[in-house]
């Protein structure tokens, strides 16, 4: 039996939780308090195109649902220039606080940096990514008085053309142009690359048959549903929802993938509870029927969502595969 003198030895020799313990504790709140009220004024999404687009639209149908969620304004800003570069920027050097996003495509984030050789942002470090938002599938269209049927026949009549056919793109190092030199490599065929500034008037050029053939995006859905377009195939890694119709290029030529995609960005070192309250609404809204509705009305557009782990993945792989085709095609933008 412990005597009184043991007791109270036993007692005061207990170890007590150091002062310096509790004051760090209570600085590491202090600290994220701020961070838990975010946000606490409107938020700025920059657009890299002008208005009228598909991703001005896609813009337009996330914004004011995730201003609802958020309970402030999502403002968007459509900031054009230097393909997308000059929106990069500006999100690049905002202050890392989670007020400007960026609702960033594929070329911006993983081809412009292999194609520009003075890039004012390096998008891998600058720029942090938030959430996925849209996939959309690349067809391969061609004017329907070519003489192709499907993507085979195009295939072989496109190896026996003397002189070569030629393909519109939507400008010169676009994912449209890197896309059909991918095909070129893997199918062996010779095509002539026609470049035009933006997808409407690549568009209008192979519907008047100016150019026969081209990869569309967004700007051919309407077209080849209507018949005055004709669908070949498409470059994603499954049938299309729009097209189901169309064969993949990887039904032919395995591990050809190519889907463009869209999401949101901010500037590197926004604070992680703010990416993730960012990233937990914006997969919550992508997830609702009615969101979900209104970016497949878009046309050829589909959701995407994605764990943050998985959406740093793409982006890594993408950057290094058209790091490679930049190189092996020679493109480059001054």
């Amino acid at each position: 039996m412990a005597t009184g003198h043991e007791s109270h030895a036993v007692r005061t020799n207990r170890p007590c939780r150091p002062s310096w313990v509790a004051a760090a504790l209570l600085l590491s709140l202090y600290a994220a308090a701020p961070w838990a009220q975010y946000p606490t004024r409107p938020i700025r999404l920059l657009v890299p195109n002008p208005p009228g687009g598909a991703t001005d639209t896609i813009a337009r149908v996330v914004s004011p649902r995730l201003g609802e969620a958020l309970g402030q304004p999502v403002v968007v800003e459509n900031r054009p220039g230097s393909n997308g570069n000059l929106s990069s920027e500006l999100v690049a050097r905002a202050a890392p606080d989670g007020y400007t996003l960026l609702l960033g495509q594929d070329s911006q984030i993983v081809i412009s940096p292999h194609l520009y050789a003075n890039l004012p942002v390096d998008t891998l470090k600058d720029l942090a990514p938030v959430a996925t938002l849209v996939t959309t599938q690349m067809v391969l269209t061609a004017n329907p008085a070519l003489p192709a049927k499907n993507l085979r026949e195009f295939l072989d009549y496109a190896r026996r053309a003397n002189p070569p056919l030629a393909y519109a793109s939507i400008g010169n190092g676009s994912q449209h142009h890197l896309t059909m030199e991918m095909l070129k490599a893997r199918a062996g065929i010779e095509l002539v690359h026609v470049p035009y500034k933006g997808g409407g008037p690549a568009t209008i050029a192979v519907l008047a048959g100016e150019v026969p053939v081209m990869f569309g995006g967004n700007s051919v859905t309407a077209l080849i549903r209507a018949g005055k377009l004709r669908g070949l195939a498409v470059a994603g890694k499954n049938r299309s929802a729009t097209f189901p119709e169309l064969p993949t290029l990887s039904e032919i030529f395995p591990g050809f993938e190519v889907t463009a995609w869209i999401g949101i960005f901010t500037a590197a070192g926004v604070p992680a509870p703010v990416l993730s309250k960012l990233h937990g609404e914006i997969n919550r809204l992508l997830s609702s029927a009615d969101v979900r509705d209104k970016v497949r009305g878009v046309g050829g557009l589909e959701p995407f969502i994605s764990t943050p782990e998985e959406f740093a993945a793409l982006i890594r792989a993408e950057y290094a595969k058209y790091g490679e085709v930049v190189k092996a095609v020679g493109v480059k933008i001054d």
